[in-house]
């Protein structure tokens, strides 16, 4: 007999319907991968395959953009989580596409290689024949990632247009491309960022120590909280100082902002996340903070 009372909570409803939506791209597509770089999301979008096809292994690879200026810790976890998995990764250098002249390196006090991802991220997917490639992307975010499809189409330049993407209507996902084109599938479109962190703690994951409070050398510039690192191009009316941080988001250490936290354990963050109402990328990272458009920029060039 089927029980009348049964009730799903909202992870749960949340992680059945990113699990159907991993399973039913890894059926429609031939080459998808997870794009994966050791931040809160995509660790739980590996969890999260990981369950789609378990006891099997995860069936498709994940890569990382590596921008050649990571937070060492994120790195170091990267490689040992993806060991522990057995999963394959791909690993699309920044700092090769400098080398072989693809994109050249920004100058100046607010330099970055945050942007000159998409040149390596395009090389990538063009390279290995990717047709889908899964992202972390939440809705919540910020404007532009709100605008985007479950399953959301790329050209064959590796371009986002909002005005030519499909309709999807309730769980009916479009998943037809041609030659040369590929979709981004964001599962994770419909959490928010508590509740990816209620997901961690219920099922204890583990994440890179800098998204707990410890000490940093720091340096303010235009109101956030940089690393004090060589790439960072510190100037010197920005002076370094000692502070008690935490990062919200992962991301190129040159542009990553760092908040000042006592919250050192998953509760301590949790109860943090929930009174605040300023989102990740608004309080912590520089390139989005650049105009209202930055982000909608860069996705129509083919990053995000």
């Amino acid at each position: 007999m089927q029980r009348s009372d049964y009730l799903l909570s909202q992870l749960d409803v949340l992680e059945a319907e990113s699990i159907q939506i991993i399973r039913e791209v890894a059926a429609e597509f031939e080459r998808p991968v997870l794009l994966f770089s050791g931040g809160k999301d995509s660790i739980v979008m590996l969890r999260l395959a990981e369950k789609a096809f378990a006891p099997a292994p995860v069936p498709f690879p994940v890569m990382h953009v590596d921008t050649g200026h990571n937070f060492p810790e994120v790195i170091e976890y990267r490689d040992r989580r993806v060991a522990e998995t057995g999963v394959r990764l791909v690993v699309a250098s920044v700092q090769e596409s400098i080398d072989q002249g693809r994109v050249t390196e920004e100058t100046g006090r607010r330099a970055s290689r945050n942007r000159l991802q998409t040149v390596t991220l395009l090389d990538a997917i063009e390279e290995h024949r990717f047709d889908a490639a899964f992202g972390g992307a939440r809705r919540d975010e910020e404007k532009a990632r709100a605008k985007e499809r479950v399953v959301s189409f790329r050209d064959e330049f590796g371009q986002w247009d909002p005005k030519n993407q499909r309709p999807e209507l309730w769980n009916l996902y479009n998943t037809r491309i041609r030659q040369g084109e590929h979709v981004r599938v964001f599962p994770l479109s419909n959490w928010t960022e508590l509740d990816i962190w209620d997901y961690i703690r219920r099922e204890e994951l583990e994440l890179p120590s800098i998204y707990f409070a410890h000490p940093r050398r720091v340096f303010e510039r235009d109101g956030m909280l940089l690393a004090d690192i060589s790439y960072a191009n510190r100037g010197d009316d920005e002076p370094a100082f000692e502070a008690t941080v935490r990062y919200r988001t992962v991301g190129d250490a040159s542009c990553t902002g760092a908040v000042r936290s006592a919250a050192a354990s998953l509760d301590e963050v949790i109860e943090e996340i929930a009174a605040t109402r300023i989102t990740e990328r608004g309080q912590t990272r520089a390139d989005d903070r650049a105009s209202e458009a930055a982000m909608e920029d860069r996705k129509k060039e083919g990053y995000f």
